[in-house]
């Protein structure tokens, strides 16, 4: 029960139904362009979220919120009520209707047909039209719960025992985000209201929700949603506590996942989008700084972490930096994968990605060189010789803070100390590569 709550936010398949407001709505506008209070829908879960518009005439352009980042659609058109908006950058697409009352309703399904996708139900009024549902800005009976907590959790992934929980507040408003050895939720947010938080997130791709209050000797009292199973019920603790307590610390990681046998170089020979084959033998890999990225376009936290790969590629390409993104997608993806295109182009992708297979089932027959890879993404530092230095599983968001800022100095660092290395006169690697 609880370990397949665990599945569905490893995966970003948490969702949700209610409005952040539940006032009246004005009638319909002309012109859509504004803030919208919206809500997805899976099953009988519900993540309130905020929506924009930016409308000209028929044509829409929308986006949804992680924290101050803006995911923006790719194209969008409202014919009379009917609206529609692409956000290529996932391969989902919003039709809704405009309804008479102003508020907007419809579906957020997935475009790839046969796509294991999930579809979201959507509704949305104007912003800002429930006071009580948004709150007060300070109250002083608001708890203060900003800092970093630990939640143990029995994770199916292995060696991970708990979560990190870092919350920002001011007065009664609250944003946090939850990190996983496999990454994060992106920008949890929220406002007390009668003793509770209910701290939600979607981002076109992930939508999470997490009701919090105060427990007892500086606690949290943690319910994490879920579409179809009952809830998860957890208790947050601040890490001093924790470690007081004995309870489990949150896995390191750089110690989750490692290579079989260390003295090998790491083999690969996959297909680019043009269906050329590249190896870890080919001719432009010899006695370079490689970084091998295993990752996917339907991952919210490899989104998080290309554009950091990419400014580490442009500063130090040129030193004998390559990156190599093997690229793990659904299969409904695999004959065209519009959506991985699509991130390319978003991010300005200049290293090299290459389409690996089929998420989730050919990640370990794809790459049999590696124990415990269950995490997206993971990052291999792997040095002139061929040979891997150090594995780190998943990725920090922006939304971690600290966090984020700690491990984009940790990538930084490796690649300095490796290209410092003197390219081996001879590179034992092998002929022989997997797929």
């Amino acid at each position: 029960m609880l370990a397949s709550a665990m599945r569905t936010i490893g995966a970003a398949l948490l969702g949700g139904i209610a409005l952040c407001g539940a006032a009246t709505p004005a009638a319909v506008s002309q012109n859509l362009t504004g803030l919208w209070d919206a809500s997805v829908q899976v099953g009988k879960m519900s993540v309130p979220c905020q929506f924009g518009i930016a409308q000209h005439g028929g044509a829409i352009s929308a986006w949804f919120f992680n924290g101050a980042e803006r995911v923006r659609s790719a194209s969008g058109e409202l014919t009379g009520r009917h609206l529609v908006v692409d956000f290529a950058t996932y391969a989902r697409r919003l039709d809704a209707t405009v309804n008479p009352d102003g508020t907007i309703e419809g579906t957020y399904a997935p475009t790839t047909p046969h796509s294991t996708s999930r579809t979201y139900g959507f509704r949305a009024q104007r912003a800002g039209t429930d006071a009580a549902a948004h709150g007060p800005s300070s109250d002083r009976t608001t708890p203060s719960i900003a800092g970093e907590w630990l939640i143990p959790v029995p994770s199916e992934k292995i060696g991970e025992q708990a979560w990190r929980m870092v919350v920002r507040q001011s007065g009664a408003r609250v944003s946090a985000a939850i990190l996983r050895v496999d990454g994060d939720t992106g920008e949890l947010s929220g406002t007390w209201h009668q003793g509770a938080v209910v701290l939600s997130h979607f981002d076109g791709a992930r939508p999470s929700r997490f009701d919090i209050t105060p427990g007892p000797n500086d606690t949290l009292h943690v319910v994490m949603h879920d579409s179809t199973d009952p809830d998860a019920v957890l208790t947050a603790y601040r890490p001093a506590d924790a470690i007081a307590k004995g309870l489990p610390a949150a896995t390191d990681p750089l110690q989750h996942t490692r290579m079989r046998d260390p003295s090998e170089p790491f083999q690969f020979r996959f297909p680019n989008l043009q269906g050329k084959l590249v190896s870890n033998t080919d001719a432009r890999f010899r006695g370079k700084v490689l970084i091998i990225d295993v990752a996917g376009s339907w991952c919210p936290n490899c989104h998080d972490e290309a554009p950091v790969l990419e400014a580490l590629y442009r500063q130090y390409r040129a030193r004998g930096l390559e990156i190599v993104m093997l690229s793990f997608e659904e299969p409904a993806q695999l004959a065209n994968p519009t959506r991985l295109r699509t991130f390319i182009r978003t991010y300005g992708i200049d290293y090299t990605v290459l389409l690996a297979g089929a998420y989730p089932d050919e990640l370990q027959a794809k790459l049999p060189q590696v124990v415990n890879l269950d995490s997206y993404p993971t990052t291999f530092f792997v040095g002139r010789d061929g040979r891997v230095r150090a594995v780190h599983a998943g990725f920090a968001s922006p939304a971690t803070g600290h966090f984020n800022d700690a491990l984009k100095r940790d990538f930084a660092t490796r690649v300095e100390a490796l290209l410092a290395e003197h390219a081996p006169h001879t590179l034992a690697l092998s002929a022989h590569s997997p797929g």
